[in-house]
């Protein structure tokens, strides 16, 4: 049937894939930090502390102090084409779309800064997709990053006439699609040292304790994500929690404690690896790379080596892929 000439312009239907990342300023400035932060931290399921209480100390404190500092951080990793997050999300997003091919359009977005997830939405929907599926690119499931990630793209939805249908990936912290490519990669890696480690130290980003007292299932996803990926390496690991921020008790052991106590007890060769990141970002390149080798080496260490994250390796795109098609099912055909 043919529409009526003032009838309005309709698309053709599409599938859509949204790669969700955590986030990163437009620039290693102070002024594009603290708009970052301010975001960020303005968060409820960042920081869950009543907001009449942590409003003065956000604005009054830190966001007046701390972006200069996380600048200065951001410039020593910050690269010609941006930054390293929102490069490597580029990547992932290209990387997929070619092998997914014309079955979906894949886009990236970010759940703080640039690109927001309420305007990718948009524009996946008026291209003609009505069907979506988000990967939120966190393999531990976290209140403070999955569930902020589906409450910003639910939010977007709520503000829409015409709502696509939604698929979310689930959490992937023991599937076995995850643990081999994670298992591979870093043994490609291990084997390319010039050393052989002591250790492997498996870092992930802390949270407070409070959130594993709440509920907050990221403790035991991490552990379990360690223990599946150690079984397959043959070095021996560990398992850290990194980027402590304030007062509270954080989960522990914390990674700077553990690389600070590593040569006292003998272990003076190491390798670390941070498998709850999808990509390499300011808490791998800069916190580990950087501040983590040098205490490491100040304490006594003498190698050092920081593994890559998956991000968009042979392995962390092969793993991305089927992950993806899986949640596809139904909507584009298998091959």
């Amino acid at each position: 049937m043919t529409p009526p000439n003032d009838h309005p312009a309709i698309p053709e239907p599409q599938i859509g894939v949204l790669l969700i990342n955590l986030g990163t300023p437009d620039a290693p400035e102070a002024s594009a930090v603290r708009r970052y932060l301010a975001e960020f931290l303005s968060d409820p399921r960042v920081v869950e502390i009543p907001r009449l209480a942590w409003k003065p100390i956000l604005h009054g404190i830190i966001l007046r102090t701390r972006p200069r500092k996380s600048a200065h951080a951001y410039g020593q990793v910050w690269t010609n084409e941006g930054s390293p997050l929102a490069v490597v999300a580029r990547r992932q997003a290209k990387a997929l779309q070619a092998r997914l091919g014309d079955s979906a359009r894949v886009e990236y977005a970010m759940r703080y800064g640039n690109p927001g997830i309420e305007s990718t939405v948009a524009r996946l929907r008026d291209a003609g997709c009505n069907r979506i599926l988000a990967a939120p690119l966190y393999p531990q499931y976290c209140a403070a990053t999955t569930a902020t990630a589906n409450d910003a793209l639910f939010g977007a939805l709520a503000r829409m006439r015409v709502q696509p249908t939604l698929r979310i990936l689930p959490p992937y912290y023991d599937d076995a699609v995850y643990i081999d490519a994670l298992a591979a990669n870093l043994s490609r890696q291990l084997a390319a040292l010039d050393f052989t480690p002591d250790r492997l130290l498996l870092s992930f980003h802390g949270m407070p304790q409070r959130t594993l007292e709440l509920g907050d299932p990221y403790h035991c996803h991490c552990q379990k994500t360690a223990r599946l990926v150690g079984e397959k390496l043959a070095v021996p690991t560990d398992i850290a929690f990194q980027s402590r921020f304030g007062r509270a008790k954080w989960l522990g052991p914390a990674t700077d404690a553990t690389l600070d106590a590593y040569p006292e007890r003998g272990i003076r060769r190491v390798a670390v690896a941070a498998p709850g990141f999808s990509a390499d970002c300011l808490e791998t390149l800069e916190e580990l790379g950087i501040r983590g080798r040098d205490s490491f080496l100040a304490a006594g260490g003498e190698r050092f080596a920081l593994l890559d994250c998956l991000n968009d390796s042979a392995e962390g795109m092969t793993m991305l892929e089927q992950l993806v098609r899986r949640e596809l099912a139904g909507w584009v055909p298998r091959t």
